[in-house]
């Protein structure tokens, strides 16, 4: 397995899978401003870097990402894949390829490398056995996942993210935004798991869990992933989209 970095005085070395999207791109925003994470970004096309971030974009075809995570054995595998159905076409074998293949192509090339920790974007009501597509392949890769010989598992099951996306408009998800001043108070008891969550939010989230030691396997709705938040917090300006 290879040397924490973190653990033993250094920076955390994180790659990170699905940088071009809501959460990601804050990912990418904010390891400017945490030393004690070394951020690498895989992606299929180069895209502008964050203002102030230190890290480095390598470009590759998805088909290569698992090979070249195992190349680069970090500490940390960080994954926000996902794309919805409406952009897959319509096409469940599409929407598959990518929510559920292609990130398991990843997590097993870090397996492969013996990296120790997988940090995943699933949802809140992830079901295996649910009749919605969504849910289903999001529970099913959360299954796969943790079947994986990782020291830890993080899996992040937000509400609604909210969130200024670049090149990625959702109409539905917009609208359901605005509305969330509103709706998440209605929401309470078993329902807080589903109230809107800011995605800066849940990147500062996925930066701390890189520095947790503890090994498990762990799942994480929008109060645990507030913690985290909170545990790992550092002073830092507000970032434009938030």
């Amino acid at each position: 397995m290879s040397e924490r970095g973190g653990m033993g005085g250094g920076a955390v070395h994180m790659v990170l899978v699905g940088a071009t999207g809501l959460v990601g791109r804050r990912i990418m925003a904010r390891s400017g401003q945490r030393p004690d994470i070394r951020l690498t970004a895989i992606a299929r096309r180069e895209v502008p870097l964050p203002g102030g971030a230190r890290m480095e974009m390598i470009i590759a075809d998805p088909e290569d990402w698992g090979q070249v995570i195992a190349q680069l054995a970090p500490d940390v595998l960080a994954c926000a894949l996902g794309t919805t159905f409406r952009k897959a076409g319509r096409d469940e074998a599409a929407f598959q390829a990518v929510d559920l293949q292609l990130v398991l192509r990843c997590a097993e090339g870090a397996s492969q490398a013996r990296v120790r920790q997988f940090i995943g974007m699933s949802s809140v009501g992830a079901d295996r056995f649910s009749r919605n597509l969504y849910l289903r392949t999001k529970g099913e890769m959360e299954q796969a996942i943790k079947k994986l010989p990782f020291a830890r598992v993080d899996m992040l099951r937000p509400g609604l993210l909210k969130g200024r996306r670049e090149e990625d408009p959702r109409g539905k998800e917009r609208l359901a935004a605005m509305l969330s001043p509103v709706t998440d108070l209605l929401m309470n008891g078993s329902l807080r798991q589903y109230r809107s969550i800011p995605a800066g939010v849940v990147a500062d989230a996925i930066l701390a869990m890189a520095q947790m030691r503890a090994d498990g396997r762990f799942v994480h709705d929008n109060d645990a992933i507030r913690a985290a938040q909170l545990r790992g917090s550092v002073k830092k300006p507000a970032l434009a989209g938030e």
